[in-house]
């Protein structure tokens, strides 16, 4: 049963690299030295949807990591 919880770790964190490595910000490291001309927008289409998978990554991520825990007791 750890041996599943742990593959799946690895899988979900995978792939929660992967999408945030996807999303385009936009923005480019002018931002960092203060070019800052954000405006607000709303995430519509593609970039919604990597955005929620990546929540759910994230989400499956870390209940893998706290039930391969409990499995270990």
């Amino acid at each position: 049963m750890r041996n599943l919880f742990n593959i799946i770790t690895v899988i979900s964190a995978v792939l929660m690299v992967l999408s945030i490595l996807i999303q385009n910000r936009g923005q480019s490291l002018g931002v960092s030295f203060g070019g800052d001309s954000s405006y607000y927008r709303s995430k519509r289409g593609a970039e919604a949807i990597i955005f929620n998978a990546t929540i759910i990554f994230a989400v499956v991520f870390v209940l893998s990591c706290v039930l391969s825990v409990i499995a270990k007791k």
